[in-house]
Formats: structure tokens, sequence, C-alpha cells
């Protein structure tokens, strides 16, 4: 039994939501660089340069990479050989957010009711998705979330009949409609199966696996390698003004189903793709 006290959680997540705001992952940086390289149209590749000059800067200078530093999404993979010690883990989260977002100067997007609209100034509470895994470690994904591209995603509840073709006009007809708004070239997550909320949550956390990692399952890859195909083929392009660069990668994850559903959803991301991983 390993014995971690939540401090170290907060400690973590506060640095984590400043990094993320600052700094693209590395996959996201080399995507980016070999869009501009591959980009066909000359305002397209115009477009990339400034969005790659503005990551330089935003690192350079410490500035966030975009204006909305979205809301804190956490994925906790806890060992279940961890006991945690010095208080609540939710509330160890949600101070590290409290602390990032305060300590980074960055935008406070959150508010303490959905209708009623008061922030709550400190960009807290969190969402936060645990997972009970094996061994000792507590895995940490911190993944700001910009509602730019979060509104332009879909839950389709497909019948079992609709088939593969069904699922990838769901995909393609999300990012149809979601076009400009999504400030691509975009990241499209994809989660497949199980439950209403269970094909979301997983659609969610596909935005958060390299760009350069394809899925395991041999027809699952074939789908991502198919759909970012025919979306860079839609004409969108970067900033919506036209290229082959509407999409960096389609990340698609499955689960089983009832016999009688065939839910999906595609949360998409917009070029900047924001995540921190850290092991403890």
């Amino acid at each position: 039994m390993r014995t971690l006290n939540v401090g170290e959680i907060t400690d973590n997540i506060k640095e984590m939501c400043i990094e993320a705001n600052h700094f693209l992952s590395e996959d996201m940086v080399c995507a980016m660089g070999e869009a501009a390289e591959a980009e066909k149209s000359p305002l397209g590749r115009q477009i990339l340069g400034q969005l790659q000059e503005n990551m330089r800067i935003a690192g350079e200078d410490m500035i966030p990479i975009c204006q909305d530093t979205g809301m804190a999404v956490v994925f906790l993979d806890i060992g279940q050989e961890v006991h945690f010690t010095g208080g609540s883990l939710e509330e160890a989260v949600h101070e590290g957010v409290r602390q990032g977002y305060r300590e980074g100067f960055l935008r406070k997007s959150v508010v303490r009711d959905p209708l009623f609209r008061e922030n709550t100034g400190d960009n807290t509470p969190a969402v936060i998705h645990y997972s009970l895994v094996e061994g000792d470690g507590v895995k940490i994904t911190v993944a700001p979330k910009g509602f730019g591209s979060e509104n332009m995603s879909r839950v389709f509840m497909l019948k079992p009949s609709d088939g593969m073709e069904g699922v990838k006009n769901a995909v393609l007809t999300t990012v149809k409609e979601a076009g400009p708004n999504a400030c691509p070239p975009m990241v499209v997550g994809v989660g497949i199966g199980g439950t209403f909320e269970k094909c979301a949550l997983m659609a969610k956390k596909a935005l958060t696996r390299s760009v350069k990692e394809r899925a395991e399952i041999p027809y699952v890859c074939r789908m991502e390698e198919e759909l970012l195909e025919r979306i860079n083929g839609s004409g969108i392009g970067p900033g919506g003004l036209g290229g082959t660069a509407t999409a960096l990668a389609v990340n698609i994850e499955v689960y089983p189903t009832h016999i009688a559903g065939l839910p999906v959803a595609v949360n998409i991301c917009c070029h900047v793709n924001r995540h921190a991983v850290r092991t403890l």
C-alpha cells in the first residue's frame, strides 16, 4: 500500500493547468508542423503559420495560447494500492485548478449555476473523471476544454441497423456543421458504444490520446484514417477559410453496447487541443 498526500495532487494540477494553457503537447506541435508543410492552399498555409507563431509567442512570453482557457477536465487513473491522506481528494483537485488559474492569470470561465450564470471567480469546480486501475500509481490528465469547439460536439443514439456508415455519417455531419466555429484544424474524438454517457466520456478521453497514435483494433484504425481523409477533403480548411488541413486527427474509442442501440458521441477540439499528463 502506498500513501500519497492529496497536497501532491493539488500542486501537480496547479502546474498542469498553467502548462496546458501555455504549451502544446509535443504530438500536437509535430502535427501542426506537418499540416503546414502539406497544406495546398496558400491562405491555409498562412493561417497555419500564424497559429504556429502564436504558439511560439505564448510559450516564450507565458501568454495563454488561447483567450478561452477552458473548463478544467481532469482524468484520474488511480491505482487500487494507493491510500490518500491529508483531506479530500476531490477538493484537492478543485484547489489545484483554483490555484493554477489564479496564479497563472488564466481566464475564469466557469459559472456557478448554468441558468443564473454567476461566475465562480476561480474556474472551479473542475469536471473530474475517476478510474480505478491496478498498481500504486496515479496518472493525472488535465485537459482544459474551450467551448467554441465543445459547443459543436454531438451525441447520436443510432439504430444498430445504421451500422458503420451511420457512424461515419454522424462524424462527418458534426464536422460539417461545426465548420469554422470549432477553430480548425481540429482534433475529432469519437466514442462508439456503451450508453448515452459512456460514449460521450470515451469521445472526451479520445482527445487526450496522442494524435500520432492509431487505434489498435484494425477496423477502428481504418475508420480513423478514412474519416480523417474525408474531413480533410471537405474544404473547410484552417480557420474555416478553405484548404486541406481541416483536422489533425480522428481518434476513436469503442466499447460493448446493448443489442438495441448504437450510441455515438463526437467531441471536437480546436487546434490547440490542450492536455497535460503526469504520473505520480
